[in-house]
């Protein structure tokens, strides 16, 4: 998994990802705020968060954080614990990925390697969870 860091949306905490949590697998979502897909693949993750539990996601874009606030109250993102949001202030992860698009979604194994990555399109809670834990 690459190393980056993202700004939360207190704008003061970093979050690096060379520190994330072992054994744990790791979605690295790369929305925009105002992206209609983006918005319902953040709704079906929240809907499906019990399913979801043993992910942390992080959710990048690099909007403003005052735009990324007004997404995170929009949808109380900050009520799960395995949810993290943030600004990619030099957007390594666009540059990494050569994202051309959103929503994209990087899916990680708890081994931090790389199980799929996609651009556009939804992507069931069942299929992220199937993904990640194979």
């Amino acid at each position: 998994m690459p190393a980056f860091k993202i700004l939360l949306t207190d704008s003061i905490t970093w979050i690096n990802t060379s520190t994330a949590t072992m054994n744990q697998p790791i979605v690295l979502f790369d929305f925009s705020p105002f992206c209609p897909y983006c918005k319902k693949q953040t709704k079906e993750i929240i809907e499906d968060i019990d399913q979801l539990k043993g992910i942390q996601f992080y959710f990048i874009s690099s909007f403003p954080i005052s735009t990324l606030k007004t997404f995170n109250k929009q949808f109380k993102l900050a009520q799960y614990p395995n949810i993290t949001i943030g600004m990619d202030t030099a957007n390594t992860i666009g540059d990494y990925f050569e994202i051309t698009g959103v929503p994209y979604m990087a899916i990680y194994g708890k081994d931090k390697k790389l199980k799929k990555s996609f651009l556009g399109g939804k992507l069931y809670s069942s299929q992220i969870k199937k993904i990640a834990e194979e």
